[in-house]
C-alpha cells in the first residue's frame, strides 16, 4: 500500500508533512476525517475516566452504550479518510478521459462522490456532537474541557465538510439538486454550531 493511501499508518509528524507537501492528498477532506477521529477519541477519553466511579454508577448502562457508539464513530471517520482519497482519484481519472458524453457522465459520478464523502462526515460529526451533549451532565467535571474540545473538533469537521461540498456544487449538472445539497449542508452546519454552543454553555460553569 502506498504512502498516499496508508495515511492512517503514518505518524502524526508524517501526516502533517504529507498535508504540507505539494500533493493533492491528504487535503482538507482527509484532514477533516483525522480531526473527527481525534475529537471522538477525546470524547471517549472523557467517558473512560468517568466510567466505574461510584458517583456515576446509575449511568453505567448508558456509558456502555455510548462507548460502543463513539468507538464506531471513530472507525467511521477513519474510513472517510480513505474514502476522500478514493473520491479524488475518481475525479482525476474522469478528467483524464477524452471529451465526450462518457467523460461528462464520469465527471458527474466523481463530483457526486466528492460531495458524498464530506456530507457523510457532517452527518457523523452531528451524531458525535449529539452524544457529547448528552454526556455533558454525566461526565466527571474535571474532564469537561476535554469534552468541550471534542465538541469543537467535531463541529470543525462540519465546517470543513461544508467548504468541500460548496466548492464542488458548481460542477453538479442538475441545478435543483445542487441547490438542495447546498441548503442541506448549510442546515447541518447550523445544527453543528447550535450543538457546540449548547455544550460550551453548559461547560462554562466549570471554568474560571
Amino acid at each position: 500500500m502506498s504512502q498516499q493511501t496508508d495515511m492512517l499508518g503514518m505518524s502524526v509528524r508524517e501526516f502533517a508533512a504529507a498535508a504540507a507537501a505539494k500533493t493533492p492528498t491528504p487535503g482538507g477532506g482527509s484532514v477533516a476525517g483525522v480531526i473527527g477521529m481525534l475529537g471522538t477519541a477525546l470524547g471517549e477519553m472523557a467517558l473512560a475516566f468517568t466510567r466505574g466511579k461510584k458517583k456515576y454508577a446509575e449511568h453505567e448502562p448508558y456509558y456502555a452504550h455510548l462507548a460502543d457508539r463513539l468507538a464506531c464513530a471513530r472507525r467511521m471517520f477513519a474510513d472517510l479518510v480513505a474514502d476522500d482519497v478514493s473520491a479524488y482519484s475518481l475525479y482525476q481519472d474522469a478528467q483524464r478521459q477524452a471529451d465526450g458524453p462518457e467523460k461528462t457522465e464520469a465527471v458527474q459520478v466523481a463530483v457526486a462522490a466528492a460531495i458524498n464523502v464530506p456530507r457523510e462526515a457532517t452527518k457523523l460529526s452531528l451524531a458525535v456532537l449529539a452524544d457529547l451533549r448528552e454526556l455533558e451532565d454525566k461526565v466527571n467535571p474535571w474532564l469537561i474541557t476535554d469534552l468541550m474540545a471534542a465538541a469543537v473538533l467535531a463541529a470543525a469537521v462540519a465546517r470543513l465538510s461544508d467548504y468541500n461540498v460548496r466548492i464542488n456544487i458548481p460542477q453538479v449538472a442538475d441545478t435543483r439538486q445542487a441547490e438542495e445539497i447546498r441548503q442541506s449542508s448549510a442546515s447541518d452546519l447550523a445544527r453543528a454550531a447550535a450543538l457546540l454552543d449548547d455544550i460550551e454553555q453548559a461547560g462554562r460553569k466549570y471554568l474560571a
